[in-house]
């Protein structure tokens, strides 16, 4: 299981907020060869129509000197 982000529960209220429900805490994807996370995955029904909005969100914190460099970690 990965770490979670320092902000994780923050978003994850934000989104609560809104109306979002929060449906995988992380976000599980299996590839077959290799299990892939993504922090959160959440869906919003909307009430006029048949099928909900959904979303997968990955939380990253960049706090080091560079913020460049850490953009560069977490993308690649």
């Amino acid at each position: 299981m990965p770490a979670k982000d320092i902000f994780h529960q923050l978003v994850r209220t934000a989104l609560e907020n809104e109306g979002w429900i929060i449906t995988h805490d992380p976000y599980r994807i299996d590839l077959g060869f290799i299990d892939f996370y993504i922090d959160l995955g959440a869906e919003k029904l909307i009430a006029a129509t048949k099928d909900g909005e959904k979303i997968a969100i990955e939380i990253k914190t960049f706090l080091a000197a560079s913020t460049i460099y850490e953009f560069h970690i977490a993308v690649g």
